[in-house]
C-alpha cells in the first residue's frame, strides 16, 4: 500500500512550522498588508523590530570576542592573523572605492535629480538636525582613539566592535605566549562560552518573524507606498547601481574563490530576509558568522574580516552616499566638474569609514560632502529623508553580501578557505539545510565527519551544547557527540598464554 501523501494545507502548515525562511517571508507580506491598511496602529508595532535587534546585539560583541580569540589560539601563529588584517583593509578600499565610482556613473548618466529646480530655501534644515541628534562624524584621529579600548569590560557594555577585536587580538596573543601548558583551562572555556552563546542566538532567531512583521509595518504605515512614486527614478537608480555591484561581487567571487554567489545567496537565504525586514545587518552577524564557519571559512578570518567590515567596508553605503551627492547636486541646479566629483570620491572614502553606528550617519556623511565642496548647500540633504528608510533594503543587501564575499576572499588569499568543503556546503551536499541549522540538527549527515570540520578544528561542528539548545533529545545527542568524538581505542590486553 503506498504511503499516504499529506494534504496541501498540512504541508504548507508544517512549511510554516519547520521553515524559518517561510515564517519570516508571511511576517513581511503580513507586515507591508497592515502597515498599507492600518497605518496608525501600524507605527506602533516598532517595538518589535527594535527589541528583537537588541537582543541580538548583547550576543555579538561576546560571540566576537570569543570567535577571534579561539580563531588566533587554534591557528598557532599570531603574523598569519596580521596578514589576515592588511589584506582584508585592502579588499575593503578596492570594493568602497568602485561602489564609489559606480555610484558617481550611474548618476551622472541617469540624473535623477534634474529638471526638480528645487530651492534650497524651502527646505527644511532643522529636520537633518533632528535626524541626526546633532551628533557628527569623528575625525580621523578620534576614529582611531575611539577603536582603542579604555575598559575591558567598558568595551563590551558599549558594544564597540573595534575595541572587542583589539581586546580579542591581544588575549589571542597571550594564549600563544603564554602556550596551553600554562593556561590549560581557559582555551575550553572560551570556547565553552562561544557554544554558550550560539546556543543563545538560536533562541533569540525564533522571534526573528515577530522582528521582521513589526519594523515592516512601521516603515510601511510610517513613509507609505507613496513616496516610492515621488522619488521612483533616484530609488529604481540605486537599486540597479546595487545590483551591477552585486554582479560584480558574483564574478570577483568566482574568480578569486571559484564559489557561487547565488548558492551562497541561497545559504543564507534566511538571514538575507531578515536582514531585509528589520533593515539591520547586526541582527543576522552571529548567525552568518556560524554559516561562513560551516562554509569552510576558517575561524580566524571569520572573527576578524566579518566585523571589521560593519565598520570598514559598507559598499551599498557607498553607493547610497555617491548617487545621493549628486542627486541633491542635480535637484537644486547645481554642476559639479570633474574635480569636484573626484572630491566628492576622496571624502566618501574618508567619512564612510566612521558611519557605524553612528545615528543619521548617512545624512552626516552628506552634510561633511556637501560642506568640503562649498557648491552645495547643507540642508539640500532634507531632499533625501523622505527616501533615505526606502534604501535600507538596498544598503543591508549590498553591505552584508560585500562582508560575506570579503571573507571568503580573504581567507582563500590566506589559505584560510577549505574550497571543497565550501563548493559541499554550498551545493547541500554532506550538510544540513539551512533549515535543520536553525535547528541544530544536521551534525549526522556528514558535516561533523568531513576532514578538518569538526569542533576540535574550530570549522563549525556542532557542539553539545548547540545541539541540547536546540532540543535534540538527550540520548540522541549522546549517541551524535560518540559519533563525533570517538574515544581512543585501548590497547588489547595480551593473551594468556
Amino acid at each position: 500500500m503506498p504511503p499516504s501523501v499529506p494534504s496541501l494545507p498540512r504541508r504548507v502548515a508544517r512549511t510554516l512550522r519547520t521553515s524559518l525562511f517561510a515564517q519570516v517571508t508571511c511576517a513581511l507580506v503580513l507586515g507591508i498588508v497592515v502597515g498599507k491598511l492600518w497605518p496608525d496602529t501600524a507605527t506602533a508595532l516598532q517595538p518589535l523590530g527594535d527589541g528583537f535587534t537588541r537582543l541580538i546585539k548583547t550576543v555579538i560583541s561576546p560571540l566576537v570576542f570569543c570567535v577571534v580569540v579561539v580563531g588566533i589560539a587554534k591557528a598557532g601563529d599570531l603574523k598569519a592573523f596580521g596578514r589576515i588584517g592588511v589584506k582584508a583593509l585592502i579588499w575593503f578600499e578596492i570594493a568602497s572605492t568602485a561602489a564609489l565610482v559606480i555610484g558617481l556613473v550611474a548618476a551622472n548618466v541617469v540624473g535623477p535629480g534634474r529638471g526638480m529646480n528645487v530651492d534650497p530655501s524651502s527646505l527644511d534644515a532643522a529636520a537633518v538636525e533632528e535626524t541626526t541628534g546633532g551628533g557628527h562624524l569623528p575625525t580621523t584621529t578620534e576614529f582611531v582613539l575611539n577603536a582603542l579600548p579604555q575598559s575591558f569590560i567598558g568595551s563590551f557594555a558599549e558594544n564597540e566592535l573595534l575595541q572587542v577585536l583589539i581586546l580579542a587580538c591581544l588575549v589571542g596573543a597571550a594564549l600563544l605566549h603564554l602556550g596551553h601548558t600554562k593556561v590549560p583551562k581557559v582555551l575550553p572555556a572560551i570556547e565553552q562560552a562561544q557554544d554558550i552563546i550560539f546556543a543563545v542566538v538560536g533562541f533569540i532567531m525564533r522571534l526573528a518573524p515577530l522582528a521582521v512583521f513589526g519594523a515592516m509595518a512601521h516603515l510601511v504605515g510610517n513613509y507609505g507606498l507613496g513616496v516610492m512614486r515621488t522619488y521612483a527614478k533616484l530609488i529604481v537608480l540605486c537599486y540597479l547601481a546595487a545590483a551591477l555591484f552585486v554582479a560584480l561581487l558574483a564574478v570577483a567571487l568566482k574568480l578569486v574563490t571559484g564559489l557561487s554567489l547565488w548558492k551562497f545567496l541561497r545559504y543564507i537565504r534566511e538571514e538575507m530576509l531578515l536582514a531585509l525586514g528589520t533593515a539591520s545587518t547586526e541582527s543576522v552577524m552571529p548567525r552568518v558568522m556560524q554559516k561562513l564557519r560551516r562554509a569552510g571559512a576558517r575561524d580566524d578570518a571569520v572573527g576578524l574580516v566579518l566585523p571589521t567590515g560593519y565598520s570598514f567596508n559598507l559598499d551599498g553605503a557607498s553607493l547610497y552616499l555617491s548617487i545621493g551627492t549628486l542627486f541633491i547636486a542635480q535637484a537644486v541646479g547645481v554642476d559639479l566638474s570633474l574635480g569636484q566629483q573626484i572630491t566628492v570620491v576622496l571624502v566618501l572614502m574618508l567619512t564612510s569609514k566612521g558611519m557605524a553606528g553612528i545615528p543619521g550617519s548617512a545624512f552626516l556623511a552628506l552634510s561633511a560632502t556637501a560642506s568640503s565642496l562649498g557648491a552645495i548647500p547643507a540642508g539640500a540633504v532634507a531632499l533625501l529623508l523622505g527616501v533615505d528608510r526606502i534604501m535600507d533594503s538596498m544598503r543591508v543587501v549590498t553591505n552584508l553580501l560585500g562582508n560575506c564575499v570579503a571573507v571568503f576572499a580573504v581567507s582563500r588569499w590566506e589559505g584560510a578557505l577549505d574550497t571543497d568543503r565550501a563548493k559541499k556546503v554550498l551545493d547541500g551536499e554532506g550538510t544540513s539545510t539551512p533549515d535543520d541549522d536553525e535547528k541544530g540538527v544536521g551534525a549526522d549527515k556528514g558535516l561533523g565527519a568531513e576532514k578538518g570540520a569538526g569542533p576540535e578544528k574550530g570549522l563549525g561542528g556542532e557542539t553539545g551544547t548547540e545541539a541540547l539548545a536546540s532540543g535534540i533529545p538527550a540520548q540522541k545527542h549522546k549517541e551524535l557527540k560518540e559519533y563525533r568524538e570517538p574515544k581512543e581505542l585501548k590497547e588489547p590486553a595480551p593473551e594468556a598464554g
